[in-house]
């Protein structure tokens, strides 16, 4: 359940990191391609093949240069289209990494990740593997409103077929994405757009991370803080503000949602018999209402505190500065969910 991989490292964004393992799977196998909106928008500006965009982040800035037009293409704004494009073209052979932008634009391809993408194998009683990647944007507090600031952790946790892969910190970024790309089913990747411009150690082996495997981010004894993807980071905060108070909190990232490490995570509150999940997603039929679910039959009578759960209101995402933040998960709420989950008998 650790996250060190690699006694090598170096510091780089969160954004840099998800660059380098495309980079480093493209130069390692030659049927990783990269699709997407923009992605080589704006090249032609100087020699043919520089200037490109990257997509909407810069994510994959720099692939087209060294990779060429026929691995990095552009693509129409057609969700439906590209998506089932990327899914006949992993049927064929290659291993696509799409780049969807963001998760909000999902229901613009919803047919073709839950009617091709996550059945077509068990349809083909395994003849057919999709190696597919799609990455999404997901997350508030960017002042980016309702439509573009989805957080949709359980609509794709609930599909059979699909793997489901939430990094909090660049390494996490990088070792999941390489081994989702090696993965032989497809893969639902979401980045939530805060951790962009994060920093943090990386292996500089480019070491794949096992999907299913969630990672301790924090040790402590009192209670543990499980956070899906950019909640970690404010589960990281509230540990430190509680520790100020003489309580020691685990900080732990899912990592994946799908799988879920849910032995790992029945271990870990094993140890310190208090839960708080933290996620973005509204409450109702949330990751948090499930993992809640499942710790409470796993550990019925073994825990010593109702589990508590921090979500995002139960609203579409607001516009308005204030209300947005609001709306979110934030570390004050962190902070006080684990004190009443400390304080009950």
């Amino acid at each position: 359940m650790s996250t060190a991989v690699s006694d090598q490292m170096v510091e780089k964004s969160f954004l840099q990191a998800l660059n380098d393992a495309i980079a480093f799977s493209m130069r390692n196998d030659f049927r990783v391609i990269v699709l997407g909106e923009d992605i080589a928008g704006g090249a032609g500006q100087g020699t043919p093949l520089e200037g490109s965009m990257g997509g909407t982040f810069g994510v994959t800035k720099g692939l087209l240069e060294e990779f060429g037009k026929d691995r990095v293409r552009d693509t129409p704004i057609s969700e439906a289209g590209i998506t089932a494009a990327t899914v006949g073209a992993a049927m064929a052979g290659l291993r696509p990494v799409l780049d969807l932008m963001w998760a909000s634009f999902a229901p613009n391809c919803f047919d073709q990740i839950l009617n091709q993408a996550a059945k077509l194998r068990f349809m083909s009683g395994g003849q057919a593997k999709i190696p597919l990647v799609i990455r999404m944007a997901v997350g508030g507090g960017l002042r980016a409103a309702a439509q573009h600031s989805d957080t949709l952790y359980p609509l794709f946790t609930h599909l059979p077929g699909l793997k489901v892969v939430v990094p909090a910190t660049p390494a996490e970024a990088s070792g999941l994405l390489i081994a989702s790309i090696n993965d032989d089913n497809p893969v639902v990747f979401l980045e939530h757009m805060a951790l962009y411009r994060t920093t943090g150690l990386v292996p500089v082996n480019h070491e794949a991370m096992s999907l299913g495997k969630l990672g301790v981010l924090r040790p402590g004894t009192d209670l543990t803080i499980a956070c899906v993807g950019q909640a970690a980071l404010l589960g990281i905060e509230a540990a430190e503000i509680l520790a100020i108070e003489g309580i020691d909190a685990e900080v732990i990232s899912l990592r994946t949602l799908q799988p879920l490490d849910l032995d790992g995570l029945v271990a870990c509150v094993s140890e310190t018999q208090r839960l708080v999940i933290v996620e973005e997603s509204p409450p109702r039929c949330s990751v948090s209402a499930d993992i809640a679910a499942s710790i409470s039959e796993l550990l019925f009578g073994k825990i010593l505190a109702p589990i508590g759960r921090v979500n995002s209101a139960a609203t579409p995402v607001p516009f308005s500065p204030p209300l947005e933040d609001a709306y979110l998960p934030s570390v004050a709420k962190i902070v006080n969910k684990c004190k009443v989950v400390l304080s009950a008998v």
